[in-house]
């Protein structure tokens, strides 16, 4: 197996029989939570290259289901970052993910589809949610496997609140939260109902964002079902917010649709979704 230099590898190869058994018993949906994923030294220059609250390069996703900014352009990224994004695509660590989900055939995605940096601001959320299922440019590619890879140099979760929260298929309940602390990641099986997402307005510092990396992992099918962002409303919450989530899931719909067809940008989408929350907010 090739070496690796920034991921530490050997420590999670050494493991994982015993860690694809928590994996896949990973409740409410096959998931694991690995720690100092990456070399010390090297957490701290990704976590010091990570672009600033108002770099020129994030992009908003502004609407009723969430409110972040996700980069993904490597080319714009610090060579750190760049270089960890290279080896979670490479064929030793794609084995590794392999072997630890039980799922053959995994292919990474170097266009970021959905994936990249992202940050979410003080006010910030994401509703609780089901992943787009097909990549947008590859039909026949099936979504696997997300890994999330947190980059907060510090993170007060008790005060600035931020945890994933995992959900059961039903949506009854939150069967287990992960706190984004620096250098850890999250695995887990992307299916029609792995429900996930930090739905509370974080209450962090203006200046702190809440960071992360994100890659996704497909299987090429010979007919891969399609389905975009399911979100959901929480069984708790007002009967206007779950008819305010169900609108802008119906929305996101259209778009996706009209994206794969048409072949419209992410950027044109996103001003039409930020005009769209601009008149929510009136």
């Amino acid at each position: 197996m090739e070496a690796l230099a920034h991921v530490n590898l050997p420590r999670l190869m050494e493991g994982v029989d015993d860690l694809a058994t928590t994996y896949r018993a990973g409740q409410p949906f096959p998931h694991i939570v690995l720690d100092d994923v990456l070399h010390p030294e090297v957490f701290a220059r990704a976590a010091a290259e990570f672009p600033g609250i108002r770099d020129e390069f994030w992009k908003g996703y502004l609407h009723v289901n969430e409110t972040k900014y996700s980069n993904t352009q490597p080319d714009s990224w610090g060579p750190t970052l760049r270089a960890v994004a290279e080896e979670f695509c490479s064929p030793a660590f794609v084995e590794f993910l392999g072997r630890l989900t039980g799922i053959e055939g995994l292919m990474p995605d170097w266009t970021m589809d959905g994936g990249g940096l992202h940050q979410t601001l003080r006010g910030g959320h994401l509703n609780i949610h089901a992943d787009f299922t097909t990549h947008h440019d590859h039909e026949n590619w099936a979504r696997r496997v997300n890994i999330l890879l947190y980059l907060n140099e510090e993170w007060d979760s008790a005060a600035w609140g931020g945890q994933l929260e995992l959900w059961d298929p039903a949506m009854t309940a939150c069967q287990a939260k992960v706190t984004p602390a620096g250098n850890r990641m999250l695995v887990f099986t992307t299916t029609f109902d792995s429900f996930h997402g930090h739905p509370d307005p974080l209450t962090c510092p203006d200046d702190v964002a809440r960071r992360s990396m994100a890659l996704y992992y497909f299987t090429e099918e010979e007919k891969a079902v399609r389905r975009s962002t399911n979100y959901q409303a929480r069984p708790d919450e007002s009967v206007g917010k779950k008819a305010a989530v169900w609108a802008d899931r119906r929305a996101l719909d259209v778009y996706d649709r009209v994206k794969r067809r048409l072949g419209v940008s992410d950027e044109a989408v996103q001003r039409v979704l930020s005009r769209i929350d601009r008149l929510r907010r009136r």
